[in-house]
Formats: C-alpha cells, sequence, structure tokens
C-alpha cells in the first residue's frame, strides 16, 4: 500500500511492512514536507512503533535541520507508546512486567525519556519542538516534569501556558494554576483548564464547569468537556443534567452526556463488586 492508501485504511488492516513504509518516508528528504508529517503521525500507532521506527522518530526530532513541524510531529508521536510503557514499567526489576505488550525495548524506552528530555531543555530549538517534547513526555511521569511544567505556566507565554495546562491533567497537584486557568480568556487554554480539572476531580471548579456543560450557548466543544468533567467531579449531582443532554437532539452532546453516565455506573460496579470481596474475606 502507498502512504495515501495507509492513512486512508484502519491500522488493524495495515500489512506487516506498514512501519517500513513510514519510515522510508521520514528519511526520504525529497518527497513532500505533507507526506512525511504524515508518515509520522502513522507511525505514532502502536501497531507499527518497534525499536527500528521508534529510531527513525528520534533521528527526526534531534536534528536541527528537520522542519520545526515534523519534529513537533514525531515528538507527538511519542505519547501512546511512552504511556504504554511506562505503564508497564516495573523498578523493582528494572524493566516491562509483560515485555510482549509493549513493542519497544528498554533501552529504547529510556533513549526515548532521554531524547524527549535534551530536546525540551535545548534552548536553541524551536518553541513549537520544545513545547511538543514537554507534551510528549508527560505520558510517562518522570522527576523533571513538575518543574518544567511551572517554568512553562510562569512565562506568561499563551503558547507555554497552554502546554503546561494540557500537561498538569497529567500531574498531581497543580490545582491552584488550573483554577486560575479556568478564568483565562484564552479559549484553548480555558478549555485545557475543563479538562483538567475533570481529570483531577477539582471540586473547587464544579459551579464554573457545571454552568458552561448546562449553557446551550457554550462552545460545543467546550461543552462536551464541560460534561464530561462534571461527571467526574461530582457524579451524583451531575446525574440528573446528564441524563437529560443524554437525549440531547445533538448527538455528539447526547453521546457526551450518555459515556459520562455510564463512566459513573463503572465505577459504582467496581465498588459493589469491591465491597462484596471484603464481605467474603470478612
Amino acid at each position: 500500500m502507498d502512504l495515501h492508501t495507509l492513512s486512508e485504511t484502519p491500522p488493524w488492516d495495515w500489512p506487516k511492512d506498514a512501519g517500513k513504509t513510514f519510515g522510508r518516508f521520514l528519511k526520504n528528504r525529497d518527497v513532500r514536507p505533507a507526506d512525511r508529517l504524515t508518515a509520522a503521525d502513522l507511525a505514532s500507532n502502536l501497531t507499527v512503533l518497534d525499536d527500528e521506527l521508534a529510531n527513525v522518530l528520534m533521528t527526526v526530532l534531534r536534528d536541527n535541520s528537520e522542519p520545526a513541524e515534523l519534529r513537533a510531529q514525531a515528538a507527538i508521536s511519542f505519547g501512546p507508546v511512552l504511556e504504554l510503557a511506562s505503564d508497564e514499567w516495573f523498578e523493582e526489576f528494572d524493566g516491562f512486567q509483560d515485555p510482549d505488550s509493549v513493542p519497544i525495548g528498554k533501552v529504547t524506552f529510556r533513549k526515548i525519556l532521554d531524547a524527549m528530555e535534551q530536546t525540551y531543555r535545548d534552548t536553541a530549538a524551536p518553541k513549537l519542538v520544545r513545547r511538543k517534547a514537554l507534551e510528549g513526555s508527560i505520558r510517562a511521569p518522570q522527576p523533571w516534569l513538575e518543574d518544567a511544567i511551572r517554568e512553562a505556566y510562569a512565562t506568561g507565554d499563551a503558547e507555554w501556558m497552554l502546554t503546561a495546562v494540557f500537561a498538569m491533567q497529567y500531574v498531581p497537584d497543580f490545582e491552584a494554576e488550573v483554577l486560575e486557568a479556568l478564568r483565562s480568556a484564552d479559549p484553548e487554554v480555558h478549555y485545557q483548564a475543563v479538562v483538567a480539572a475533570g481529570e483531577k476531580e477539582l471540586d473547587a471548579a464544579w459551579p464554573h464547569i457545571f454552568k458552561l456543560a448546562k449553557d446551550g450557548r457554550t462552545e460545543k466543544n467546550l461543552r462536551m468537556a464541560a460534561i464530561e468533567a462534571i461527571g467526574c467531579i461530582r457524579p451524583e449531582e451531575s446525574a440528573e443534567l446528564l441524563k437529560h443532554l443524554s437525549a440531547s437532539a445533538d448527538e455528539d452532546i447526547a453521546a457526551a452526556a450518555a459515556e459520562a453516565l455510564s463512566f459513573d455506573e463503572f465505577e459504582d460496579d467496581e465498588e459493589e463488586v469491591e465491597e462484596d470481596d471484603d464481605e467474603e474475606e470478612e
């Protein structure tokens, strides 16, 4: 399959050599820049990303002569594998709990982490590349990330602040900063603050976010984020509104509300199972 066909084909139907195709496009500077961007994006899929393709992406990420947009996409493309690898990492024996479930080896995992941190710390690199290196790194918690987020937020630069607020949803603390960001006039920062407040189950954000979810005049994407967030912050109090919105004529709003409700019900079921288990043990 050619790149265009691959981009329109579900990953589970890709041929076995799809990863090599993406690697060839990434290495070839003579092809269209848009095609290399597409290849970098598709390379993030866990069905194709292996040690070989990861090393190609790292080469692009580190190369100052490559276009900033391509380097930034390479950084973003590491997000999914870093999250999976981090979840599977077992510190006690310095490796993955289930190596077969992670498409890269532990050496490659460490190399990616180092490459992302070095790229973020390279002040000569374009701001876009450094921002995306930070955003991608956040999927695998590391000691340096908290200070990096604080530094990004403290700059006062709109783009760095957007990156910082996005990153806050993945790390503990930062409640005060998220509450402050909810008052931002920047719509993108405001949106990410709503998402972060939901992820953190930030009760102090409830009045603001509940109002956004309830108000039909709220911009659609922001309202959907608020709907998801209220289901996390106060599931019982949000249930009535979520049930009402799940019958909305707007299919997207209805789906978001239904998903928030189902997630709450799933958590309730888990709690009941745990209680039953405790009773059996007693």
